[in-house]
């Protein structure tokens, strides 16, 4: 099942196959705070700002969840290349 992110109940992101492409895209918007560390686990682990949270999700039906993460990667590779 796909991915996307959400404030409350409103979708805020378009469908992504994998949790980790949203954590990825939530990294790359500046969403994700501070790492907080549980007592019982040694790791850092990241936290979303505010009411954000990453949930599985139905895609729309013209929505295709591997074009979006393609996508997704083609505008981070043209944004290193244009500030490079």
């Amino acid at each position: 099942m796909p991915y996307a992110l959400f404030c409350n109940e409103a979708r805020l992101s378009k469908a992504y196959p994998t949790e980790a492409d949203v954590w990825k895209l939530a990294r790359q918007s500046g969403l994700v705070v501070d790492a907080v560390s549980d007592e019982e686990k040694p790791a850092p682990r990241p936290v979303l700002d505010n009411d954000y949270e990453i949930r599985p999700c139905r895609p729309d039906p013209q929505e295709d969840p591997a074009r979006n993460q393609a996508e997704a990667e083609r505008d981070v590779q043209l944004d290193l290349s244009l500030n490079s």
